[in-house]
C-alpha cells in the first residue's frame, strides 16, 4: 500500500517527503510543475506525478493508484474541494497539513460522504492541529462536564513562505471563536491573557486557529477559545486590522505584501532549536477548572513527524470512515508518539 504527497515540493511537502524516506516509506511524489517534482524524485529515488488539481483525469488516475493522499498544496482553501471531492470519488483516504477553519468545516460537511465511500477525511494532520487537538481531548478526558475550553500555543521558530502566504491572505478577515457550538466571528485581536506556559509567561491573543473548528468535534465542548503570543508590534498591527482590514485584501496590497513575504522556511538547525509550549484550560458551569501544559518538536518538525505517523496507521488499516479529527479517531495520547513531546496536568 502506498501513499501520495501532493505539493511534495513545496517546503513542508519536501519536509516531509525527506522524513519519509528516513522512515523507509516509498510515497509517489505530484505537484503541478513536472521539473521540480521529478528532481525531488530523483533525488530520494521516488516515482512521481505531474498535474494540477483541474486536470480531473490525471488527478484521479494517480490517486487509483495508492490508498491514501497527504495534500500539502496550500492555501488549502483554495485547494481542498478539489482534492478531497476527487478522493471521494476514488475511494482514497484524504489527509492534509491545514490549519485553515473554513477548510475543517468544508470536510466535516463531507461526513456522510466520506463514510458511504468508506474512506476517512482528515485535514490537519501536522501542527495544525495535532498537538493542540490532543490536548483539547485530554483536557475534555479530565473534565467530562467543560463547557468552556481554552487553547494557547508559544511557536519559538520561523515560519514558512506557504503559512506566511496563507496568513497574509487572511489579513484583515478578524477572529473567530465558538459559542454555543457556533462559530462566530470576533474583531482580529478580540481579547488577551496572561498564559502561563510553565517555562515562561507570555501575553496570548485570540486567533482564528483550526481548533475552533476541530476542538468541537473532539470533545463536544461548545465554547472554544485560541490564543497564541506574539511581538508587541504584530499586536498592534492586528488591531489596526480591524480599521484597515479591507484596505489590505483589495488585490493590489495583497500583490505587495505577497511579495514581500521571503521564499523558503527555517533551515534546519532552526528547526533543531525551536520548540512548541501549549497550555490548555477546561471549565465547566459548577466552576471545576483543569489546566494542563505540552511541549513538543518546532512546528514544521512535528508537523512531518505527525503527518507520517497518521499516513501509516490509515496505511495499516486504522482508521474511522467519516470525517475525522487526529484526536478524535486516535485519542488524546497520539501526540505522545512523537520522539520529543510531554504533556503535565497543572490543575
Amino acid at each position: 500500500m502506498s501513499f501520495l504527497i501532493y505539493g511534495a515540493y513545496g517546503y513542508t511537502g519536501e519536509l516531509i517527503t525527506r522524513f519519509a524516506a528516513e522512515r523507509g516509506l516509498k510515497p509517489i511524489l505530484a505537484g503541478r510543475n513536472e521539473a521540480r517534482v521529478a528532481e525531488l524524485a530523483s533525488e530520494y529515488g521516488f516515482e512521481y506525478r505531474a498535474f494540477s488539481l483541474d486536470e480531473t483525469d490525471k488527478l484521479e488516475a494517480a490517486l487509483d493508484e495508492v490508498d491514501v493522499v497527504l495534500h500539502c498544496a496550500g492555501p488549502f482553501s483554495l485547494t481542498t474541494s478539489a482534492m478531497a471531492s476527487a478522493c471521494l470519488r476514488r475511494k482514497t483516504h484524504y489527509t492534509d497539513i491545514t490549519g485553515e477553519i473554513v477548510v475543517f468545516e468544508t470536510c466535516a460537511h463531507y461526513d456522510d460522504a466520506a463514510k458511504n465511500a468508506g474512506v476517512m477525511l482528515m485535514p490537519g494532520v501536522g501542527f495544525d492541529v495535532v498537538p493542540s487537538d490532543c490536548l483539547a481531548r485530554h483536557l475534555k478526558d479530565r473534565l467530562p462536564t467543560a463547557t468552556d475550553l481554552s487553547l494557547a500555543f508559544y511557536g519559538m521558530g520561523r515560519l514558512s513562505h506557504g503559512t506566511q502566504a496563507t496568513m497574509t491572505m487572511n489579513v484583515g478577515k478578524g477572529g473567530a471563536v465558538r459559542r454555543d457550538g457556533k462559530i462566530m466571528p470576533v474583531p482580529a485581536a478580540w481579547r488577551t491573557r496572561e498564559i502561563d506556559f510553565g517555562e515562561v509567561t507570555r501575553t496570548g491573543v485570540t486567533i482564528p486557529w483550526g481548533d475552533v473548528a476541530t476542538a468541537y468535534y473532539s470533545t463536544g465542548i461548545p465554547n472554544i477559545e485560541v490564543y497564541t503570543v506574539v511581538p508587541p508590534s504584530n499586536l498592534k498591527m492586528l488591531k489596526m486590522s480591524r480599521y484597515l482590514g479591507w484596505l489590505l485584501a483589495t488585490g493590489p496590497f495583497q500583490k505587495y505584501l505577497q511579495g514581500k513575504i521571503p521564499a523558503g522556511g527555517p533551515t534546519d538547525e532552526e528547526r533543531a532549536k525551536g520548540r512548541t509550549l501549549m497550555w490548555g484550560e477546561a471549565t465547566d458551569a459548577a466552576g471545576n477548572r483543569v489546566v494542563s501544559r505540552q511541549q513538543g518538536p518546532e512546528g514544521y518538525t512535528l508537523t512531518a513527524m505527525a503527518a507520517l505517523n497518521i499516513a501509516e496507521k490509515i496505511i495499516a488499516g486504522n482508521f474511522t470512515p467519516g470525517y475525522q479529527t487526529p484526536a478524535k479517531a486516535y485519542g488524546a495520547d497520539l501526540i505522545l508518539e512523537i520522539e520529543g513531546t510531554a504533556r503535565q496536568d497543572v490543575t
